[in-house]
């Protein structure tokens, strides 16, 4: 009988295992199909280890948890909250357990299943009977061996949550369950960060109202349509709300969020933000515009040489002042209560932090500022006024703040 001390005999004989050069097509299927069995077998074994490692103790013993145990020694977050998930379950749910310890059925499967009945389970104000709970799993196993991939095995589930819930007094339909709302957000390797999220009906319908109104088109300055994609407006949307949230209702206040921005003195192109890492100089130029940033500068070991002063945010009697002379966004008129506050000429450029030198630019337009080309001046009449990039308009010519733009044509030259 193989033993857990054989362990590093059967690594080495796998190790070892590779493709021959006289390898037919029909082989190279067998041999997968062998494969996928090991695997499912392996990750069953695993989480039956991690039920050992609770029960033991060994996490505990040196101050963590299981999870982070697991991490430490290699294993991915997202299996290491699997595999616990699935050790956890191992009395509750037998019969899926059964056919993983066949090889039969691979983690993530049984990983859906083990989700799935507890997100059954929520939708009844009773506990569930081992009877009815084997029939439920039964008929999440008829999913995964009739082709159902894991997230096809959670849709069945909520399915059969949701009748539950319609026949039993008190059993509250998924849609309405707020104890399950859920958002995620990681950074990927691109260094940008991936969101999601899992809400009831009100929470959703909040937040699809909110992508409507924030999000809706709006035309670009020489009257094309908004160039934007749905995708793009509405991450264009959630910047304007975490805006709007970050003044805490006072729209001409600057913005209370606080953002981390460490800078090398001897590379500032180098700098990077507390949470998201490294950052472009113009990137860095446009959030020291109108968000609370703190900069801090250091020297080689990392050691603070200087902190920046919040001088360079406009007071809010300054933004009082834009939003009388603004009205709006400059470039595409969204308005002044989703807005940032841009200086024309950078804060960190040696330009001031005054009503002459900046304007109201919502995020999107802001970006647009900042990275593709166009740029902002202040007429003779004391307005801003926007230059395209020559991308845009070949020839450059100035545009009016959105406000003014009913301003005629023998009136252009007042951009000089």
């Amino acid at each position: 009988m193989t033993t857990l001390m054989d362990l590093p005999a059967i690594t080495d004989s796998v190790r070892d295992l590779g493709p021959h050069d006289d390898l037919s097509g029909p082989d190279a299927v067998e041999a997968m199909r062998i494969f996928l069995i090991l695997r499912n077998l392996i990750d069953h074994h695993a989480a039956q280890m991690v039920g050992a490692l609770e029960r033991l103790g060994v996490a505990k013993s040196h101050g963590r948890k299981t999870r982070e145990l697991l991490i430490v020694m290699g294993f991915a977050p997202a299996v290491a909250a699997r595999l616990i998930r699935i050790a956890t379950s191992t009395d509750s749910l037998p019969t899926a357990h059964a056919h993983a310890a066949d090889g039969a059925v691979s983690a993530e499967h049984v990983d859906g299943i083990v989700q799935g009945i507890a997100h059954i389970a929520k939708r009844s104000p009773e506990p569930v009977d081992d009877d009815t709970r084997h029939g439920q799993v039964t008929d999440l196993l008829g999913q995964f061996f009739s082709g159902a991939t894991p997230a096809q095995i959670t849709a069945r589930a909520r399915v059969i949550g949701n009748e539950l819930a319609a026949t039993t007094d008190g059993g509250l339909p998924a849609a309405e369950d707020r104890s399950i709302n859920a958002l995620t957000h990681a950074a990927d390797s691109d260094g940008r960060l991936q969101v999601r999220a899992d809400l009831d009906t009100e929470v959703g319908e909040k937040f699809r109202a909110a992508m409507e109104e924030l999000g809706a088109p709006r035309p670009e300055p020489d009257g094309s349509p908004d160039a934007r994609s749905t995708q793009r407006r509405h991450a264009d949307a959630l910047e304007a709300l975490l805006d709007i949230a970050s003044r805490g209702g006072d729209t001409a206040s600057a913005p209370r969020t606080q953002v981390l921005i460490t800078v090398p003195a001897e590379a500032p192109i180098q700098a990077s933000l507390q949470f998201m890492g490294s950052v472009t100089e113009s990137t860095l130029a446009q959030l020291t515009c109108d968000a609370t940033v703190t900069t801090v500068i250091v020297d080689g070991e990392k050691v603070p040489l200087d902190i920046s002063r919040d001088k360079r945010l406009l007071t809010a009697a300054m933004r009082k002042a834009l939003y009388v002379r603004d009205r709006c966004c400059i470039k595409c008129g969204a308005p002044a209560t989703r807005t940032q506050a841009h200086h024309i000429v950078h804060w960190a450029d040696g330009g001031e932090t005054t009503v002459a030198n900046g304007c109201l630019l919502c995020p999107s337009c802001h970006a647009d500022v900042h990275h593709n080309g166009w740029e902002v001046t202040i007429g003779i009449d004391k307005h801003p006024w926007l230059i395209p990039p020559a991308t845009v308009d070949p020839r450059r010519q100035p545009i009016a703040a959105h406000n003014r733009r009913t301003m005629t044509v023998d009136k252009l030259p007042a951009a000089a």
